[in-house]
Parts: structure tokens; C-alpha cells; sequence
């Protein structure tokens, strides 16, 4: 049962992180499934990434909803930050379409990808601004494609897309990258995260948890105790975490020249999130997370292959041509999971005690569908955990047992596409290392 797996560096290095990535640090069998981090490298690299890429900048897989003035569940707090441009810029109220505020069902008239931006929405591509500017043309088709979703199943949702307040973003001019968001604001953000999320007494401590006292019970001993369940969403966490700090590395502000960012990646800052010595072990820990995700999302979208196969599910956006595209790329990387042969067995799950279970799903997937990147995993647990709706998916007409909103589509395909990326950001560190040594 032990694989081993090398990521080599270009030629033979001897910093640590690199050689972290080349030794026993990041090797052996991912903990919980049987698959080797070379064979998920090789096959996102060669299959998964540039396919991705592509549909990704479809206009059906663009534009996401959310509300940006959620109040926090944890503490108070205004919603502003002190950083320059740390902050959403909303288009004006007066320039959204009334049939979009209402929710109403006028029609859709002209293709959302023939698209200019409304010239009194400032375009904020500044630091860690988010970018809220839309079409006149991609607002109404909005209006068509909220249709699809109305009057369907939902496994354990969220309100939050149907407030008042969500409004659609570009996710093309909002990538993930680093925006100065940092110390003890940004700690007690992950902090209460985790703490609250994952099952854990309050005596057990996140190692480099700077509140942890300097005895106690070991984090790993009390992981290692739990259930599978309890021990993949953890892992599930800091899978999602670590992609979050590799795109913060490899989107890294550079510098500012005459009010125009250069962005780039940071190797100083890789180096302080994952190497082995300068946190203490975990670096090597939080990389094998991310793979570990990886193959959660990797094993739904070959499993909701079946949805999508079928004839009356479209990509529906108003342009016939390009949704008959974006079908058929999405097609095709299905084909591409399915091939993939060391898949995670999510049998093993939810195996036991039938009411703890069903009580644990619905917890799970609530959990992560708040937020696109996280709604992303809520999806792809909501599949795994409905497979045998998705086998008896009626071919001609909507299936009542299981179905998907353009919503969870849309953060199904770009987290996954986000954790392909993150991954592939990997690859690059590893030569620009070798080359900084």
C-alpha cells in the first residue's frame, strides 16, 4: 500500500523547500485513498488544466451570485477594510435592470459574449479590489437563465443567492491573488474557520496556532481518532486553504508603478506558507491536503457525468453556438475524469449509523456552499453523496431526485478549475526555486 511519488525540481537542488518537494516530506500514499501525488501531476498537467482554463472563460461559467453584505456569524464588524482598494466597487443601483432586481422573467434578447461594460462602472482591477462591473447584454441574459433554476430540488440550502442584497460578479476580473490582507485580522478569519467547523474540542489546537498553550492534547493523536468523515473535512479545510495561499503566492503584488500593479509570483512568500522548517512540518501537510481535495472534486465530476450527458440539460446562456461548445468542452473533460484510475472511494463515507450520517452530509454540504470556491465543494459533496439519483436521472425531462442550479454548476466547474490551477502554480514554484537557490 505504499506508493511513492517524487515532484523533482528542475535539475538537483538543495534549498529546503525544494528538497522537500523531492524526499520523503511529500511522498508515500495520500492519507485516507490509495492514489500518488506524480499520477495526479501528470493528469492534471497533460488533461485537466488546459481544458479547464477554456471553460472557465465561457460566459456561462463567469458570472457568479453572491452576497457581498453577509453579516459576519462570528463577530461584528462593519465590513470595511483600512486597505487601499480592499473593497467591492457595486455598480449603481440605477443601472441594474429592474427585471434583474425583481427576479422577473423578461425576455432575453441579445448574446451575453457580444458583452461591452457599462461605462459608469469603474473597472477596480486594483489591489484586492473586487471587480462587480456587468454587461447591459450579460445582465439580461441573467434573467433567462435564473428560469432554469427556479421551482427545482435543493439538498440542504443556503438562502444565500436569493437575498436581496447577492449580485452577480465577474470571477475573470476577480482572480484569487494576494491583497495585503494580513496578521491578526486575516489569522482570526481562518481561525474561527476552523474552530468552529471542524468537530473539535477546545482543548485541541491547530499546531502554529499562536493561542495554543504549551501543553496539550496533540492535534494529529486527537485527528487520527476521529471517523473518516470528521478526518476528510478537516482535511477538506486546509486542502481548501493551502489553494487559497498558492494562488495568494503565485498572484503576489510585486510592485505599483505610477498607479499600475505588476503581479507575479512570490517565492519569499511560498517559502513562509509551505516550507517544512519554517512551519514546523505543516507546510508538506497542507500540500497533501490540497491533492486530497483535489481528488474529492475530481471524483464528482466523473459521477455527475450522467446529468449532464443528457439532451435537456444545456449550458443555457442565449447564444445557441457557444452553449453547444461549452457543452461539449464540459463533455469532454467528464471523459477526461472518468479515465483518471486512482479515484477516491467515497464508499468508505457515510458507511455506518444511517441517522448520523444523513445529519453529517447535510451539515457538510451546508457548510461549504456559501461562497463560490466553497459552494464548489458543497456541490461536489452533494453529488457523491446522491449517486443513486444521478443513475436513475430520467433521460428526456427533469429529474425531481436530483438536480443542479445554474449556481452550483457554476461553482462546481470554477473551484475545481481553481484547485487545477493551484496545483499546476505548484509545478512553477518548484523551478523557480530551483532557480533562486
Amino acid at each position: 500500500n505504499n506508493f511513492v511519488d517524487y515532484l523533482p525540481c528542475a535539475g538537483s537542488g538543495d534549498s529546503a523547500l525544494c528538497a522537500a518537494l523531492t524526499t520523503k516530506t511529500l511522498t508515500g500514499v495520500l492519507d485516507d485513498c490509495l492514489c500518488d501525488i506524480e499520477s495526479i501531476d501528470d493528469f492534471n498537467t497533460f488533461k485537466i488544466f488546459p481544458k479547464i482554463q477554456k471553460l472557465q472563460e465561457r460566459d456561462y461559467f463567469r458570472y457568479y451570485k453572491v452576497n457581498l453584505k453577509r453579516p459576519c456569524p462570528f463577530w461584528a464588524d462593519d465590513g470595511h477594510c483600512s486597505i487601499k482598494d480592499c473593497h467591492v466597487e457595486p455598480c449603481p443601483e440605477s443601472k441594474i435592470p429592474v427585471g434583474i432586481k425583481a427576479g422577473s422573467s423578461n425576455k432575453y434578447s441579445k448574446a451575453a459574449n457580444n458583452s461591452k461594460e457599462l461605462e459608469d462602472c469603474e473597472q477596480a482591477n486594483k489591489l484586492g479590489a473586487v471587480n462587480s462591473t456587468l454587461s447591459n447584454q450579460s445582465k439580461e441574459a441573467f434573467i433567462d437563465w435564473a428560469r432554469y433554476d427556479d421551482s427545482q430540488d435543493h439538498f440542504c440550502e443556503l438562502d444565500d443567492e436569493r437575498s436581496p442584497d447577492a449580485q452577480y460578479v465577474d470571477l475573470l476580473l476577480n482572480p484569487e491573488r494576494y491583497t495585503g490582507y494580513k496578521g491578526p485580522s486575516a489569522w482570526r478569519v481562518w481561525n474561527s474557520i476552523y474552530e468552529e467547523n471542524c468537530f473539535k474540542p477546545r482543548s485541541v489546537y491547530r499546531p502554529l496556532n499562536p493561542l495554543a498553550p504549551s501543553r496539550g492534547e496533540s492535534f494529529y493523536t486527537w485527528l487520527e481518532g476521529l471517523c473518516l468523515e470528521k478526518r476528510v473535512f478537516y482535511k477538506l479545510i486546509s486542502g481548501l486553504h493551502a489553494s487559497i495561499n498558492l494562488h495568494l503566492c503565485a498572484n503576489y503584488l510585486l510592485e505599483e508603478t505610477w498607479g499600475k500593479p505588476r503581479w507575479g509570483p512570490n517565492v519569499k512568500e511560498f517559502t513562509r506558507r509551505f516550507d517544512p522548517i519554517e512551519t514546523k512540518g505543516e507546510g508538506p501537510r497542507r500540500l497533501k491536503n490540497l491533492y486530497f481535495l483535489y481528488l474529492i472534486e475530481l471524483r464528482a465530476l466523473s459521477k455527475v457525468a450522467p446529468y449532464f450527458e443528457r439532451s435537456v440539460v444545456d449550458l443555457y446562456t442565449g447564444n445557441g453556438h457557444e452553449d453547444a461548445e461549452s457543452k461539449a468542452l464540459l463533455l469532454e473533460i467528464f471523459r477526461d475524469t472518468k479515465s483518471f484510475h486512482m479515484h477516491f472511494d467515497e464508499k468508505s463515507m457515510f458507511a455506518g449509523d444511517k441517522k448520523g450520517a444523513k445529519s453529517l452530509k447535510c451539515y457538510s454540504v451546508s457548510y461549504f456552499s456559501s461562497q463560490e470556491l466553497t459552494q464548489g465543494l458543497g456541490t461536489a459533496l452533494k453529488i457523491l453523496f446522491s449517486e443513486k439519483e444521478i443513475q436513475n436521472l430520467p433521460e428526456n425531462s427533469p429529474s425531481k431526485g436530483f438536480q443542479l442550479t445554474r449556481q452550483e454548476i457554476v461553482a462546481l466547474v470554477n473551484a475545481f478549475g481553481r484547485l487545477s490551477t493551484s496545483i499546476k502554480e505548484l509545478q512553477n514554484f518548484k523551478v523557480l526555486l530551483q532557480q533562486t537557490r
